[in-house]
């Protein structure tokens, strides 16, 4: 579908029917033995890169065409993504990831201790469920793909509706990359269709599953992986209202700076990012009226946009429709419906009292709206701000703007404020705002549910774990071992022996 136009553009391809699932995830299963090698993993993951960077034009015009998210955006998700691949290849080539632990027998201990080996293994098939809204950093080829693939895991992935065009494109390049190094093209698969993504996480030799999307797409794959004979790990990215807090010495030193910042986080990828601030607790009085004041001009000076499909515009309006009909909630700036297919970005504000309300029809107030729309709930004090901190569900962040003297630890109490914002989510930042993830080996990308359903991430180094289990060898024969765990340690990777860390 064309989604400045909301008409058909073309049939790329059919849905596929369970035999097909089943032909992918065996053929999948067939190749977990070739991906054993290191070295060929590594190369599997640069030849990748190279493949897409090869594609390029073919991919950005059918994502674009596909998505409407602009060339700019597009050509900059491209590069992470063949970064995101290069990343995981220097990972697997580094080792540390795979945690080897070695303790000799030493039996002046009591209890005297036997020898033991640990280190990790792939799982097996990973099915991975693309995103709309990164069709190509968080699907296809994204970051689920290229953290299974380093820890040797084949894939099957699930192509989102929104994108198929571009998950062909994409899958036909990950394939090409896989023969290219000696390894069968059944590495990585790709399926189509709502019915697909059923039967893929009810396979039996499907052994784990990474998702993004929303709650209750998430939540319904997330039941079936839990309700299988036997369950399987589910990585789900579900959805995040990412909440902001601006103290009040923070809005009375740059209030104009905060609600410009504000303005530019909200309408990024025009507002369809997961980490979109979507409620800010502002204070009342005269320097949050100019924060409020600013971040309403920007707004109604930003361009409308379009969203990535016709469905998640009428969802838009209908979700800001919902909200406006709140007792008093107001709307200065208002979000909606733009001529065509676009929508415009907007506010609405409420007062922090009535967030605070146990069981209040303003709990919408607290659920993601997806789209280049904000709550910004004005408090008196700092009581309040904890009682709608303590509404809140798990994110993927938190944010709080302070001073310079509260940042510095000078006045305020800026540090429990960031202790009181941890729980809530997976990345606290201080004085930033959310959209833009960083693909960092430091970064965590999830948070308590409904965030994610697990304690995991899935951008930068450690998502590479989701995909792997710690094994340990007892009393081995040296010739027994695997080489990653033998005495004289020929693949060089770093580990920690009897204590000490080594490499």
């Amino acid at each position: 579908m064309d989604p400045r136009t909301g008409k058909r553009r073309e049939q790329v391809t059919t849905e596929a029917t369970a035999a097909d699932v089943d032909q992918a995830v065996r053929a999948a299963h067939a190749t977990v033995g070739r991906l054993a090698d290191r070295d060929t993993r590594i190369a599997l993951l640069r030849a990748a890169a190279d493949a897409l960077e090869a594609d390029r034009e073919a991919i950005i015009a059918a994502a674009d065409a596909e998505t409407a998210l602009g060339l700019p955006r597009l050509t900059g998700e491209l590069g992470r993504t063949t970064g995101q691949l290069r990343a995981f290849a220097d990972e697997v080539e580094d080792g540390a990831y795979l945690g080897v632990i070695i303790d000799h027998a030493d039996a002046s201990l009591t209890p005297p201790r036997p020898d033991l080996r640990r280190y990790k293994i792939p799982l097996g098939v990973v099915a991975v469920y693309s995103a709309s809204n990164f069709p190509l950093a968080f699907s296809v080829p994204g970051g689920d793909t290229a953290s299974a693939l380093a820890a040797g895991c084949p894939v099957v992935v699930k192509a989102h509706p929104d994108h198929p065009a571009t998950s062909a494109l994409t899958g036909a390049a990950l394939r090409r990359a896989a023969a290219q190094v000696g390894l069968p093209e059944d590495v990585v698969s790709v399926v189509h269709g709502f019915e697909a993504g059923i039967e893929l996480i009810k396979h039996p030799l499907v052994s784990a599953a990474g998702f993004t999307g929303s709650v209750r797409g998430g939540r319904a794959l997330f039941d079936a992986a839990a309700a299988r004979p036997t369950p399987i790990p589910f990585h789900g990215e579900l959805g995040s209202l990412n909440p902001v807090v601006i103290t009040e010495a923070a809005a009375a030193e740059r209030a104009e700076e905060i609600g410009e910042g504000l303005a530019g986080s909200v309408t990024l990828g025009t507002g369809q990012f997961c980490v979109k601030p979507g409620l800010v607790l502002a204070p009342q009085g005269e320097a949050g009226d100019r924060l409020v004041a600013t971040l309403g001009e920007k707004l109604a000076a930003a361009a409308p946009g379009v969203l990535l499909d016709t469905r998640m515009r009428d969802n838009f309006i209908n979700g800001v429709a919902a909200r406006t009909e709140l007792a008093e909630v107001t709307t200065s700036t208002a979000a909606g419906g733009g001529e065509e297919q676009t929508v415009v970005p907007g506010f609405l504000t409420v007062p922090a009292a009535r967030l605070a309300e146990d069981g209040s029809a303003h709990e919408l107030l607290i659920e993601e709206c997806f789209g280049p729309v904000t709550v910004i709930a004005r408090y008196t004090d700092s009581q309040q701000v904890s009682q709608v901190l303590d509404r809140l569900p798990g994110n993927l962040t938190a944010t709080v703007q302070l001073s310079t003297a509260e940042a510095a630890g000078e006045s305020g109490d800026g540090a429990a404020l960031v202790a009181e914002l941890t729980p809530l989510a997976g990345r606290v930042l201080v004085n930033g705002w959310p959209t833009g993830v960083a693909v960092t080996p430091a970064q965590h990308h999830g948070g308590p549910y409904p965030a994610t359903t697990s304690t995991s991430t899935s951008v930068g180094a450690t998502a590479i774990e989701r995909w792997l289990r710690p094994v340990a060898y007892q009393s081995t024969p040296q010739a027994l071992l695997p080489q990653e765990l033998k005495d004289a340690n020929p693949l060089g990777l770093p580990r920690r022996v009897n204590g000490k860390r080594e490499g």
